[in-house]
């Protein structure tokens, strides 16, 4: 059962990651405590290796921490077996990655059908190709990745992340493998769902005009947590 820690969606207490390197013992976060609230729109930024993709996948539960706390949704996140953060991530959790990471050997269709698929939906077509429609594919459903463009694969990536409708969307980079005009597209395509579904979104940018967009910007440095910056834009 959900433990009712607080409002906020995300919360995370005291979190440390540490790695064993060939020079020692490396500090990838360092004692890093943070509230987002649901429906809110939050930018992790900061420079390369400041530990902001490393943060990411903590708070989706694809990595542990060395110390520390998340609760995600209610859950306390690392008291979860793996199979149990994975069910927590089918229910809550959508994705969208830098690297696109659509598979292949299958359509724009199928791979916007997969997590629909994965958690036991049935009918899942209809679902699958109103949100391509939704993301302007409505042409392409059954081209395969190969025969897109970098912005086409990156809509078919936020359909398969929005279409599971789910309450928090973790992304990595979203628009750092396009250009500004496809990236500024692919912007205003999250923000629109994110309004639509109420979603939380939780990014990790470079891009200072995506920051901008979102409510905060929280700013990571060594690890730390060194400033949260409220938009002006919101």
């Amino acid at each position: 059962m959900a433990e009712n820690i607080s409002h906020s969606i995300v919360r995370v207490q005291g979190l440390s990651k540490r790695v064993v390197s060939p020079e020692g013992e490396l500090v990838l976060l360092d004692d890093l405590s943070l509230e987002i609230d649901a429906g809110e729109a939050v930018a992790i930024v900061g420079a390369s290796g400041s530990g902001k993709s490393t943060l990411l996948g903590i708070l989706a539960g694809l990595d542990v921490p060395s110390d520390g706390q998340v609760w995600l949704d209610g859950h306390d996140l690392f008291k979860l077996d793996e199979d149990g953060r994975a069910a927590l991530r089918q229910s809550t959790v959508g994705f969208v990655f830098q690297s696109f990471q659509l598979l292949p050997n299958l359509t724009a269709l199928e791979n916007v059908m997969l997590p629909l698929e994965l958690g036991g939906a049935m009918d899942v077509a209809p679902q699958a190709s109103e949100m391509l429609a939704r993301v302007g594919l409505a042409e392409r459903l059954h081209h395969y990745p190969k025969q897109l463009s970098g912005g086409e694969q990156q809509r078919v990536a936020i359909a398969r992340g929005f279409v599971v409708k789910p309450k928090i969307l973790f992304a990595d980079e979203p628009t750092g493998n396009l250009d500004s005009a496809t990236g500024e597209r692919v912007i205003a395509l999250l923000f629109e769902l994110n309004r639509e579904q109420d979603a939380t979104i939780v990014l990790v940018t470079h891009d200072e005009a995506l920051a901008r967009r979102c409510h905060r910007s929280l700013r990571i440095d060594a690890g730390r947590l060194v400033a949260v910056e409220r938009s002006v834009a919101v």
